[in-house]
């Protein structure tokens, strides 16, 4: 014979609200609303909020570094697009190749640089840095009047920022 317990929960943030849902870290009552859906289980938001925190492990001087790694580096790609940009079509082919290799260096420099620590506000504050980066190449470009080179390094920047942002955060797009 089993025993059911006919006790009425309330949510721990909606008193109002019943509910059959616990935490399954907390075990506190949870309504819909308030359940966050992992591949455990249900859990309160406080519980997920928390395991966030154990992802986030950058310091406070990581972003400076990353940013001022991911600019120079960047700037230093750009004035080699400049160059490349010279051998027309072919250059294209080789900016191509080349920015997914400079995006692979800067993020991989990057890691170094911050000892692997991870923080999604760092890795958006490196993608700003690859594209401050290139901004004084391209406003030479403008002011040169280069259109051509503008586009290969609008180029650059639209294979590069992602690679970086990918490889730093560790999303995989395929397996």
């Amino acid at each position: 014979m089993t025993e059911s317990t006919s006790e009425i929960l309330y949510c721990y943030v909606h008193p109002s609200r019943e509910t059959s849902l616990r935490c399954n870290n907390c075990e506190r009552p949870i309504c819909a609303s308030c359940a966050v859906r992992t591949p455990t289980g249900y859990r309160c938001k406080e519980c997920v909020r928390e395991r966030k925190k154990i992802f986030d492990t950058a310091e406070w001087y990581d972003y400076a570094l990353g940013f001022i790694v991911a600019a120079f580096l960047s700037g230093i790609a750009a004035s080699l697009v400049t160059l490349i940009g010279s051998f027309g079509f072919f250059g294209l082919l080789i900016i191509g190749a080349g920015a997914s290799t400079a995006g692979v260096v800067i993020s991989e420099s990057v890691r170094t640089v911050t000892r692997k620590r991870r923080s999604r506000p760092l890795f958006i504050t490196v993608a700003f840095g690859v594209v401050f980066g290139a901004v004084p190449v391209i406003l030479f470009q403008l002011i040169a009047g280069n259109n051509f080179g503008i586009v290969f390094q609008v180029i650059y920047l639209f294979i590069v920022t992602p690679i970086v942002y990918t490889r730093l955060s560790g999303i995989q797009m395929f397996r």
